[in-house]
């Protein structure tokens, strides 16, 4: 297992250095929920295509964040995620504490190099 990848299974996590922090790619589980909401479709394009519909529209609908349709939106989002697997990553055993450190590296401040009178680093 790579050092960018900390958590290989049941959903590989990937943990990259960013300008501001870290980057931490979860599209190995993305990919498994887009493929169970295909086959989802697949089996009952009809429902699931109207289910998709009715989220696009109360998007369009709600007013504000305080909003029926924005709650509405929300609740059926949650249904459909919890439908094709939920939103949670799971993390087990060693890869907790393989994906703590890799954090933990990447998240330490970083000494920026002094300027010299103009403009050139030390």
């Amino acid at each position: 297992m790579s050092e960018r990848m900390p958590v290989d299974g049941p959903f590989r996590i990937y943990v990259d250095p960013a300008p501001a922090g870290v980057e931490i790619d979860v599209s190995h589980m993305i990919y498994a929920l887009l493929r169970q909401l295909a086959e989802d479709f697949e089996d009952d394009p009809e429902g699931v295509g109207a289910e998709l519909v009715d989220i696009a529209e109360l998007g369009r609908a709600k007013r504000g964040t305080d909003s029926h349709a924005g709650h509405e939106q929300d609740e059926r989002i949650e249904r459909l995620l919890e439908s094709i697997g939920g939103g949670s990553v799971p993390v087990y055993g060693q890869q907790v504490l393989r994906l703590a450190e890799r954090l933990r590296v990447l998240g330490m401040p970083k000494s920026v190099p002094h300027q010299r009178e103009g403009g050139e680093a030390a």
